[in-house]
């Protein structure tokens, strides 16, 4: 056979092979994914799940198939996996391979119930709010750490945690715990024990400071006033606590704008006008700044507050009835003009 024939067949098999062979390569290793993004696998997802939401990130999803099945490659690890622009297909493979997920901030505040609470952290991972309700209020679990269930809601501290998003319900309470510990510092508890609190005391009167006053630099003066009445053996005569009570008994979606004189009389160990002490648990979730103003109070003679009407948001406070009674006559006639009845 002619040299010049078999050479011509030579070349344009190593041509065809190197294009075949070229072809491969950039299946597994060329360029694939067109954007940068996360994609969030679940726990339980199939293989064409996975396909489906890679569908969105790379230029050939078959390609993606094809390449599973050579890496063999069936059952991903659930999570958040983060992914760049110019991955090749054999990249994402194995990152969904080994479980190399990315964490997610998680985050959440002043959530008043364990449902809300709940709801709030299924919009963050990926177990849902029945999952995570049942975690929190697990009878066994409560029994062990000594929370009751109406103290439970002062475990979760509201703040920015990492988590990964595939937690389940049970690790993101077990790890929620772990994070209540920590944040009682020895220098917390101390402080705690010299107001003869315990760290749930605290937690309760934080959530009546919480809920008396939205501002911060005013809630250290606020829990100072209750502390004083405390210390004294007055009862406590904080509206939040009865407004908790009716809704107890409403439901808490129920609106209150103004509490009336015959709330005051309501039968309701949560009722901080007939019983003296502190209510037997929280009546919303405090946040940090409103339990450091418990442990870290303003010192003052200040007991009686009323809201203002000349700086709204904020209270008056007074040492005497009689400059009370002045203060609140003052706001009575306010919130009557501006027809609140309730």
């Amino acid at each position: 056979m002619n040299k010049k024939i078999i050479l011509g067949i030579v070349t344009t098999i190593l041509i065809i092979g190197g294009i075949i062979g070229f072809n491969y390569y950039q299946k597994i290793f060329g360029k694939a994914v067109t954007k940068n993004g996360a994609v969030y696998i679940g726990s339980n997802a199939s293989f064409d799940d996975v396909k489906n939401q890679l569908s969105s990130f790379i230029n050939n999803p078959d390609f993606f198939v094809w390449v599973a099945e050579k890496k063999k490659f069936t059952k991903p690890k659930g999570g958040k996996y983060i992914l760049k622009e110019g991955m090749s297909i054999n990249d994402v493979i194995n990152l969904l391979r080994s479980g190399n997920q990315s964490p997610i901030t998680l985050s959440f505040n002043n959530q008043d119930t364990l449902e809300k609470l709940a709801g709030r952290i299924a919009e963050q991972i990926e177990a849902d709010s029945t999952s995570l309700l049942q975690a929190m209020t697990d009878s066994n679990f409560l029994s062990k750490n000594n929370f009751t269930q109406k103290e439970a809601l002062g475990m979760y501290i509201p703040n920015s945690y990492e988590f990964y998003w595939n937690t389940s319900a049970e690790n993101f309470r077990d790890k929620m715990l772990r994070e209540y510990n920590r944040f009682w510092t020895s220098s917390r508890l101390e402080k705690a024990k010299q107001l003869n609190l315990t760290k749930e005391e605290v937690i309760t009167l934080a959530s009546i400071v919480q809920k008396e006053t939205a501002q911060k630099t005013e809630r250290p003066i606020v829990a100072g006033l209750y502390l004083n009445r405390l210390k004294d053996n007055w009862p406590l005569q904080a509206d939040p606590t009865v407004i908790y009570a009716i809704t107890e008994v409403n439901g808490p979606d129920f609106i209150i704008k103004r509490v009336l004189n015959k709330d005051l009389q309501i039968n309701s160990p949560y009722n901080t006008y007939k019983n003296i002490g502190l209510p037997p648990s929280l009546i919303s979730m405090p946040d940090i700044s409103s339990i450091d103003a418990v442990l870290n109070y303003q010192k003052h003679n200040y007991y009686y507050m009323c809201a203002s009407v000349d700086k709204i948001g904020f209270h008056e406070f007074a040492n005497s009835l009689a400059q009370h009674n002045r203060n609140a006559a003052k706001y009575q006639r306010w919130i009557n003009q501006q027809g609140i009845r309730r």
